[in-house]
């Protein structure tokens, strides 16, 4: 037994001497992390201006409902894309989708910025199609969240992805609630230029994005099975090799559709999709929601809902996103400690209290408010880091395509609910009450939710 230990070892050195090798988990969640930091941003994207814009598209004759589709646009591509690019994760590696992902968020972000020197003020009807196409261009970063799954997966071993995922996913969310701050800081500077300072934000977060992806290019890396593929090794040997030599766990299925196939046949993705419709769906969701919520855009011809001017509404929306998503980062170690099954549970109960609390948030009680968006930015986080402790568990022989599926539809949620809260706006309209009672949204979100885990946890080993 001891020879054949010996035999392995002396094996495995020649095999780390005979190809180049680079990177380790470590680095590997670092880039991974710069790369979704810079991406995720765009949540914000059109929350944050949305002021500017409605203001003259309301005069055109578009509801609340169609601001909140403006709104949300960039979360309509970060979900959807997640589904195609993570399975290209199974086949190439994350490098490449990151790079291309990142790219395309730079040429709508550029867009913005030309578009808004060219035509703001004076928006016409036909203006606002261009918007929604540019919104959806500037979300493609937004799908850089399941690629960054994957990616970190492979670097990991199992007993440890519950504290890398957490980490990586829980400072990449900190992204929407510094560049809500850094809007803020932006718009207030240049509020004196023709474009009321759109232009020079867009600008300032085009050149931000541009740097964070030229950072990702340099040192973004994939994992040990991808670099011997690309180093001329078939992708079954390559695999083996970094199973034996390197430790890798998690083997990608390399084929986009096999892949998405496998996790779509496996009815716990589904479950999961739901899962985290409501935790991370609800959270983009509400970080490009809370920004008209405290200013209390969606309201024609009446006073502010809370009274409560644009850079501090900005404010407020960056501790929503930075509680949710530092306590994301602790509930990563949590699941691995308790399970991902009672961290999603326990996640769940506080979101319904926190959604609760909001619905008796009517207008002027401000205090009850704020503390409902901190007690569900808190249960957002817990389910967030449970949830993807249960993807590689459940669906471990195509963790890209369960990614694709989970992260991608169920960051759907993101582009679905704020036109919902913005249509409870314009059906309950006096006194602002709408603004109140939308959040009964996530109570009965939460709900099916609690349903899903049950079913989960007792068909178990099934």
């Amino acid at each position: 037994m001891g020879d054949g230990s010996k035999a392995t070892a002396m094996m495995v050195q020649e095999i780390k001497e005979k190809y180049i090798i680079k990177g380790n988990p470590r680095e590997g969640l670092i880039a991974a992390t710069i790369g979704f930091f810079i991406g995720f941003a765009a949540v914000v994207a059109m929350g944050a201006t949305a002021k500017f814009f409605k203001a003259e598209l309301e005069g055109l004759g578009f509801s609340a409902f169609w601001i909140g589709l403006l709104v949300s646009m960039p979360n309509l591509s970060g979900s959807l894309l997640r589904i195609p690019f993570s399975a290209w994760t199974d086949q190439v590696g994350g490098r490449k989708p990151f790079l291309v992902l990142l790219t395309l968020s730079l040429i709508g972000l550029l867009g913005l910025t030309i578009f808004v020197n060219l035509y703001y003020p004076g928006l016409e009807a036909i203006h606002y199609p261009i918007l929604l196409v540019l919104a959806f261009l500037a979300g493609c970063g937004i799908a850089t969240f399941s690629v960054g799954i994957s990616q970190v997966s492979f670097w990991y071993a199992q007993k440890d992805q519950g504290k890398a995922l957490g980490t990586y996913a829980g400072l990449g969310n900190t992204a929407p609630g510094i560049f809500s701050l850094v809007m803020a800081l932006s718009l207030g500077f240049f509020a004196t230029s023709p474009t009321n300072g759109l232009m020079e934000s867009y600008l300032l977060w085009f050149l931000l994005l541009l740097a964070g992806t030229s950072i990702y290019y340099f040192i973004g890396l994939d994992a040990w099975s991808f670099q011997l593929e690309q180093q001329g090794l078939p992708k079954e040997e390559a695999a083996r090799i970094a199973k034996e030599a390197y430790g890798q766990e998690i083997i990608p299925a390399h084929n986009l559709v096999k892949s998405l196939k496998i996790s779509a046949s496996n009815w716990r993705t589904w479950a999961l999709v739901i899962l985290y419709f409501t935790s991370f769906g609800g959270f983009i969701a509400l970080a490009a929601w809370f920004p008209n919520y405290w200013n209390s855009y969606f309201e024609p011809g009446s006073v502010n809902f809370f009274g409560i001017a644009l850079a501090v509404a900005l404010i407020l929306n960056a501790i929503f996103v930075l509680i949710g998503s530092f306590v994301r980062v602790y509930s990563g170690n949590l699941a691995d400690k308790i399970t991902g099954e009672k961290t999603v549970i326990g996640g769940l109960l506080i979101i319904m209290a926190g959604a609760i609390i909001m619905m008796f948030a009517t207008k002027g009680l401000f205090p009850l408010a704020l503390l409902g968006m901190v007690v569900i930015s808190t249960g957002m986080g817990v389910v967030n880091a449970g949830v993807f402790k249960l993807v590689p568990k459940y669906v471990s022989n195509a963790v890209g395509g369960a990614a694709g599926w989970v992260g991608g539809l169920g960051a759907f949620g993101g582009f679905v609910i704020p036109p919902i809260l913005g249509a409870f706006v314009d059906i309950f309209k006096k006194g602002g009450i709408g603004y109140a009672w939308g959040y009964v949204t996530f109570v009965v979100l939460a709900l099916i939710c609690l349903g899903v885990m049950y079913v989960l946890t007792k068909n178990k080993h099934e």
